[in-house]
Protein backbone atom coordinates (compact mmCIF):
# COMPACT_ATOMS: atom_id res chain seq x y z
CA UNK A 1 0.00 0.00 0.00
CA UNK A 2 1.55 3.34 -0.81
CA UNK A 3 1.56 5.73 2.01
CA UNK A 4 -0.17 9.47 1.24
CA UNK A 5 1.93 11.91 0.56
CA UNK A 6 1.68 14.48 3.12
CA UNK A 7 3.30 17.99 2.90
CA UNK A 8 4.29 20.28 6.22
CA UNK A 9 4.60 23.88 5.10
CA UNK A 10 5.66 26.18 7.73
CA UNK A 11 5.04 29.92 6.94
CA UNK A 12 2.21 29.09 5.04
CA UNK A 13 -0.27 31.72 5.58
CA UNK A 14 0.56 33.81 2.67
CA UNK A 15 2.45 34.54 0.36
CA UNK A 16 5.28 32.20 -0.87
CA UNK A 17 3.91 29.27 1.85
CA UNK A 18 0.59 30.04 0.71
CA UNK A 19 1.56 29.39 -3.11
CA UNK A 20 3.98 26.24 -2.48
CA UNK A 21 0.69 24.75 -0.08
CA UNK A 22 -1.39 24.89 -3.22
CA UNK A 23 0.91 23.84 -5.76
CA UNK A 24 1.26 20.64 -3.54
CA UNK A 25 -2.14 20.06 -2.86
CA UNK A 26 -2.85 20.00 -6.38
CA UNK A 27 -0.43 17.32 -7.21
CA UNK A 28 -2.16 15.34 -4.53
CA UNK A 29 -0.59 15.81 -1.52
CA UNK A 30 -2.78 16.40 2.00
CA UNK A 31 -1.13 19.41 3.40
CA UNK A 32 -0.64 21.17 6.91
CA UNK A 33 -0.20 24.72 6.93
CA UNK A 34 1.49 26.37 9.87
CA UNK A 35 2.13 29.96 11.15
CA UNK A 36 0.87 32.24 13.31
CA UNK A 37 -2.03 33.69 11.90
CA UNK A 38 -5.00 31.39 12.30
CA UNK A 39 -6.63 33.89 10.19
CA UNK A 40 -4.31 33.26 7.33
CA UNK A 41 -3.88 29.36 7.39
CA UNK A 42 -8.06 28.95 7.39
CA UNK A 43 -8.25 30.70 4.79
CA UNK A 44 -5.42 28.88 2.80
CA UNK A 45 -6.97 25.21 4.11
CA UNK A 46 -10.73 26.69 2.38
CA UNK A 47 -9.25 27.71 -0.46
CA UNK A 48 -7.56 23.93 -0.96
CA UNK A 49 -10.18 22.30 0.08
CA UNK A 50 -13.00 24.19 -2.14
CA UNK A 51 -10.44 23.04 -5.12
CA UNK A 52 -10.90 19.29 -3.78
CA UNK A 53 -7.38 18.59 -1.66
CA UNK A 54 -6.83 17.81 1.94
CA UNK A 55 -5.37 20.64 4.32
CA UNK A 56 -5.42 21.29 7.53
CA UNK A 57 -4.17 24.49 9.68
CA UNK A 58 -1.81 24.21 12.51
CA UNK A 59 -1.40 28.08 14.32
CA UNK A 60 2.01 27.50 15.57
CA UNK A 61 5.15 29.55 16.71
CA UNK A 62 8.35 28.13 15.04
CA UNK A 63 11.02 29.58 17.67
CA UNK A 64 9.23 27.64 20.28
CA UNK A 65 10.06 23.88 21.06
CA UNK A 66 6.66 23.11 22.54
CA UNK A 67 4.53 24.38 19.56
CA UNK A 68 7.01 22.71 16.97
CA UNK A 69 6.42 19.16 18.68
CA UNK A 70 2.94 20.21 19.26
CA UNK A 71 2.65 20.86 15.13
CA UNK A 72 4.51 17.65 13.56
CA UNK A 73 2.18 15.25 16.21
CA UNK A 74 -0.70 16.77 15.24
CA UNK A 75 0.35 16.17 11.60
CA UNK A 76 1.09 12.69 12.36
CA UNK A 77 -2.39 12.04 14.07
CA UNK A 78 -4.42 13.74 11.44
CA UNK A 79 -2.95 13.61 8.06
CA UNK A 80 0.08 10.74 8.70
CA UNK A 81 3.87 10.80 8.61
CA UNK A 82 4.72 13.79 6.71
CA UNK A 83 6.77 12.72 3.71
CA UNK A 84 7.59 16.51 2.54
CA UNK A 85 8.27 19.02 5.20
CA UNK A 86 9.22 22.35 3.66
CA UNK A 87 10.37 25.23 6.49
CA UNK A 88 9.53 28.08 4.70
CA UNK A 89 8.73 30.31 7.83
CA UNK A 90 10.41 33.82 8.00
CA UNK A 91 10.70 37.94 8.61
CA UNK A 92 12.29 40.64 6.76
CA UNK A 93 14.06 42.78 9.40
CA UNK A 94 16.00 44.07 11.35
CA UNK A 95 17.50 46.39 9.24
CA UNK A 96 20.60 47.58 10.02
CA UNK A 97 24.75 47.91 10.15
CA UNK A 98 26.28 46.33 13.18
CA UNK A 99 26.76 48.65 15.76
CA UNK A 100 23.30 50.45 15.05
CA UNK A 101 20.84 47.44 14.65
CA UNK A 102 19.43 45.78 17.57
CA UNK A 103 21.30 43.08 18.36
CA UNK A 104 18.23 41.05 20.21
CA UNK A 105 16.17 41.58 17.29
CA UNK A 106 19.06 40.45 15.09
CA UNK A 107 19.50 37.24 16.94
CA UNK A 108 15.32 36.90 16.85
CA UNK A 109 15.47 36.71 13.07
CA UNK A 110 18.00 33.88 13.43
CA UNK A 111 15.29 32.23 15.50
CA UNK A 112 12.75 32.30 13.02
CA UNK A 113 14.75 31.02 9.94
CA UNK A 114 17.49 28.77 11.29
CA UNK A 115 16.11 27.43 14.99
CA UNK A 116 12.84 26.93 13.44
CA UNK A 117 14.00 24.76 10.41
CA UNK A 118 16.25 23.12 12.52
CA UNK A 119 13.35 22.02 15.02
CA UNK A 120 11.00 20.70 12.72
CA UNK A 121 13.93 18.67 10.60
CA UNK A 122 15.08 17.34 14.34
CA UNK A 123 11.33 16.36 14.73
CA UNK A 124 10.47 14.68 11.28
CA UNK A 125 14.12 13.31 9.86
CA UNK A 126 13.87 10.11 12.76
CA UNK A 127 10.76 9.80 11.10
CA UNK A 128 11.44 10.04 7.33
CA UNK A 129 14.42 8.14 8.08
CA UNK A 130 12.33 5.16 9.36
CA UNK A 131 10.33 5.08 6.73
CA UNK A 132 13.04 4.99 4.20
CA UNK A 133 13.54 8.74 3.36
CA UNK A 134 11.47 11.57 2.69
CA UNK A 135 12.43 15.06 1.11
CA UNK A 136 12.78 18.79 3.09
CA UNK A 137 12.88 22.06 0.87
CA UNK A 138 14.27 24.82 2.94
CA UNK A 139 13.28 27.98 1.66
CA UNK A 140 16.46 30.33 1.97
CA UNK A 141 16.93 33.42 -0.80
CA UNK A 142 19.88 34.78 -2.80
CA UNK A 143 21.05 36.95 0.08
CA UNK A 144 22.53 33.63 1.59
CA UNK A 145 25.01 33.73 -0.77
CA UNK A 146 25.81 37.80 -1.31
CA UNK A 147 27.11 40.43 0.97
CA UNK A 148 23.84 42.15 1.50
CA UNK A 149 24.70 45.49 3.43
CA UNK A 150 22.88 47.02 6.15
CA UNK A 151 20.52 43.49 5.87
CA UNK A 152 22.90 41.22 7.87
CA UNK A 153 20.02 39.90 10.14
CA UNK A 154 18.50 38.06 7.22
CA UNK A 155 21.67 37.42 4.94
CA UNK A 156 23.31 35.55 7.81
CA UNK A 157 19.85 33.75 8.69
CA UNK A 158 19.56 32.65 5.42
CA UNK A 159 23.16 31.85 4.47
CA UNK A 160 23.29 29.50 7.54
CA UNK A 161 19.90 28.07 6.69
CA UNK A 162 21.63 26.85 3.38
CA UNK A 163 24.89 25.72 5.08
CA UNK A 164 22.81 23.64 7.60
CA UNK A 165 20.94 22.08 4.47
CA UNK A 166 23.83 21.08 3.28
CA UNK A 167 24.89 19.24 6.30
CA UNK A 168 21.38 17.44 6.74
CA UNK A 169 21.79 16.29 3.36
CA UNK A 170 25.41 14.78 3.55
CA UNK A 171 24.22 13.00 7.00
CA UNK A 172 20.89 11.52 5.74
CA UNK A 173 22.44 10.70 2.17
CA UNK A 174 22.58 6.55 3.04
CA UNK A 175 19.14 7.19 4.69
CA UNK A 176 17.26 8.61 1.67
CA UNK A 177 16.24 12.18 2.83
CA UNK A 178 16.91 14.61 0.52
CA UNK A 179 17.56 18.19 1.14
CA UNK A 180 17.51 21.57 -0.98
CA UNK A 181 18.41 25.01 -0.61
CA UNK A 182 16.38 27.10 -2.88
CA UNK A 183 16.69 30.11 -3.79
CA UNK A 184 12.74 31.17 -4.72
CA UNK A 185 12.75 34.11 -6.68
CA UNK A 186 11.70 37.66 -6.74
CA UNK A 187 7.93 37.44 -5.85
CA UNK A 188 6.14 40.50 -4.11
CA UNK A 189 4.85 38.62 -1.29
CA UNK A 190 3.15 40.54 1.59
CA UNK A 191 6.32 40.50 3.69
CA UNK A 192 7.96 42.25 0.79
CA UNK A 193 5.32 44.80 0.79
CA UNK A 194 6.04 45.12 4.68
CA UNK A 195 9.41 45.43 3.83
CA UNK A 196 9.29 48.43 1.60
CA UNK A 197 7.21 50.42 4.27
CA UNK A 198 9.33 49.33 7.33
CA UNK A 199 10.83 53.10 8.62
CA UNK A 200 14.69 51.82 8.07
CA UNK A 201 13.82 50.18 4.84
CA UNK A 202 14.83 53.19 2.80
CA UNK A 203 18.02 54.43 5.02
CA UNK A 204 19.34 51.27 5.68
CA UNK A 205 18.44 49.07 2.61
CA UNK A 206 17.63 51.57 -0.84
CA UNK A 207 19.41 48.89 -3.18
CA UNK A 208 16.15 46.38 -1.72
CA UNK A 209 13.92 49.09 -1.82
CA UNK A 210 14.26 50.11 -5.81
CA UNK A 211 14.62 46.28 -6.55
CA UNK A 212 10.91 45.43 -4.68
CA UNK A 213 9.64 48.80 -6.65
CA UNK A 214 10.50 47.33 -10.16
CA UNK A 215 8.43 44.06 -9.49
CA UNK A 216 5.33 44.13 -11.57
CA UNK A 217 2.36 41.80 -10.35
CA UNK A 218 2.77 39.83 -13.83
CA UNK A 219 6.40 39.43 -12.82
CA UNK A 220 5.61 38.17 -9.50
CA UNK A 221 2.89 36.13 -10.72
CA UNK A 222 5.49 34.31 -13.51
CA UNK A 223 8.14 34.15 -10.58
CA UNK A 224 5.67 32.18 -8.43
CA UNK A 225 4.61 30.44 -11.26
CA UNK A 226 8.09 29.39 -11.22
CA UNK A 227 8.54 28.30 -8.07
CA UNK A 228 5.33 26.55 -7.77
CA UNK A 229 6.70 24.08 -10.57
CA UNK A 230 10.07 23.91 -9.01
CA UNK A 231 8.69 22.89 -5.67
CA UNK A 232 6.88 20.56 -7.62
CA UNK A 233 9.36 18.37 -8.91
CA UNK A 234 11.15 18.58 -6.09
CA UNK A 235 8.59 17.27 -4.00
CA UNK A 236 8.07 14.54 -6.96
CA UNK A 237 11.61 13.33 -6.85
CA UNK A 238 12.61 14.34 -10.31
CA UNK A 239 15.31 16.10 -8.94
CA UNK A 240 17.00 13.86 -6.14
CA UNK A 241 20.38 13.78 -7.55
CA UNK A 242 20.41 17.51 -6.63
CA UNK A 243 20.13 16.78 -2.62
CA UNK A 244 22.35 18.83 -0.83
CA UNK A 245 23.11 21.67 -3.43
CA UNK A 246 22.17 25.37 -3.48
CA UNK A 247 19.27 25.61 -6.23
CA UNK A 248 17.99 29.22 -7.90
CA UNK A 249 14.70 28.24 -9.53
CA UNK A 250 14.86 30.90 -12.26
CA UNK A 251 18.30 28.47 -13.33
CA UNK A 252 18.10 25.43 -15.17
CA UNK A 253 19.34 22.13 -14.15
CA UNK A 254 19.88 19.39 -16.70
Amino acid sequence: MTQQKVALVTGGGRGIGRGIALRLAADGHAVAVASRSRTQLDQVVRDIQAAGGTALALPCDVTRHVDVTRTVESVRRQLGEVTVLVNNAGVSGPMGPIGVVDPQAWWAAQAVHVLGSLMFMTEIVPRMAARGGGRIINVCSVAGVIIANNFSSYAVAKSTLIRLSEHVAAEQRDQNIKVFPIQPGTILTDMARETLNLPDAAKWAAPLVGMLQQITPQKSAAAMRRLQDFVAALAAGRCDELSGRYLDVDKDYP
